[in-house]
């Protein structure tokens, strides 16, 4: 399993794994694919801890770091960047606040400590999101990925200058070209089936379309893949390499909650939904009370990003603090379907390399 694209970032496999939780990042890079950090939900102190802590422990393999940096996004003219938060925090109406309360009191969740209220805004704009790209730079991850459209030419320029390469996600031709043409060196063309921002293209279909599209540009496919016989597909197409993220919800070295892994390994295929009412973007994940509330009669509909995250965000820590079933989910692919066992990450990767090879194997009888 050796590709163009892996020999030139060190990597010993073309497996790219997405994760927030930085002992899962560093567990893939330490058994030879890469791991990526998502940086979007950390303070910059909170990323300045997380990269020092995976340079300590990644045994000196190349890692990856994952911000949102959305191109733009609708903001009222003369907004200053100091007070950005707080104009955005007045633009979610009351009707919005008070049906999220109105949910919340259905399944009385409680309140949060006032101590336990977190940062609303975060990286989810072209503005909060430069600090967190500051951190990194401060850092030596080999690849530096934008999660949310095109990113800024200056930033794949700065991102260069610094050794890294850039990747960025797409789930369209035309998003993919957008990219190219802002000088990123890889893009991850990411399918429908896929955990988090997603659109609606199946994988085997956007997979050879983007490959075809923006070649020689490298494509890694992403958006459903659980077994490695999925690898060599994308391989035989012409990717260079698979991009996961879900499989790494499950594993040992997991940060999700208990009440999390239990629902995500008792979860069929079938139990994702695309959902606005995290992010106010189509977004994959499991399909609880939650994200059925938002569909309801009474629901005063989704805010375009960021609001709504700003709106959610305590519900969510909310939820998880009263460890509410009905209305605990997570961002998930419909790979979920495969999740039914915890296992060490380093373990997961060279089952996916085994299934590979005898992938491969299969196809080499064929031609006998």
């Amino acid at each position: 399993m050796r590709t163009r694209l892996a020999e030139d970032l060190g990597l010993e496999f073309p497996i790219f794994a997405f994760s927030h939780c930085r002992d899962a990042v560093a567990a893939v890079s330490r058994a030879g694919g890469m791991g990526v950090l998502g940086a979007l939900y950390y303070t910059p102190d909170e990323l300045e801890i997380e990269l020092k802590w995976i340079e300590e422990h990644v045994d000196g393999r190349p890692y990856g770091v994952d911000l949102v940096m959305p191109a733009k996004i609708d903001l009222p003219e003369g907004v200053e960047a100091s007070n950005l938060e707080a104009t955005l925090e007045g633009m979610i109406t009351p009707a919005h606040r008070e049906f999220v309360e109105k949910v919340l009191a259905e399944y009385d969740v409680p309140p949060l400590p006032d101590e336990e209220r977190g940062h609303h805004l975060l990286g989810w704009t072209p503005t909060t999101g430069r600090p967190q790209l500051e951190i990194t730079l401060q850092h030596s991850p080999a690849l530096l990925v934008n999660a949310l459209g095109p990113p800024p030419p200056d930033v794949v320029d700065i991102a260069h200058e610094h050794g890294m390469k850039v990747a960025a996600l797409a789930s369209t031709v035309g998003h993919a070209q957008k990219h190219v043409a802002n000088g990123v060196d890889i893009v991850v063309a990411q399918g429908t089936e896929a955990g988090g921002h997603t659109g609606e293209i199946s994988s085997m279909v956007l997979w050879p379309e983007v490959i075809e599209a923006i070649s020689p540009t490298p494509v890694l496919a992403a958006g459903g893949i659980a077994k490695g016989s999925q690898i060599a597909a994308a391989l035989a197409m012409g990717a260079q390499g698979a991009w996961t993220g879900s499989i790494w919800l499950t594993v040992a070295e997991s940060d999700s909650t208990p009440l999390i892994i239990e629902k995500l390994l008792q979860a069929t295929s079938r139990d994702t939904v695309r959902s606005r009412a995290l992010t106010g973007k189509p977004a994959r994940q499991l399909r609880t009370e939650w994200t059925d509330a938002w569909d309801r009669s009474d629901s005063p509909g989704t805010l375009p990003m960021p609001l709504q995250f700003m709106l959610v965000s305590d519900a969510m820590r909310r939820i998880a603090r009263a460890q509410r079933r009905e209305l605990t989910g997570f961002p998930v692919g419909q790979v979920v379907g495969m999740m039914n066992q915890i296992r060490p990450a380093r373990d997961v990767v060279l089952q996916l390399v085994d299934e590979y090879i005898e992938a491969v194997e299969r196809l080499e009888k064929l031609q006998a």
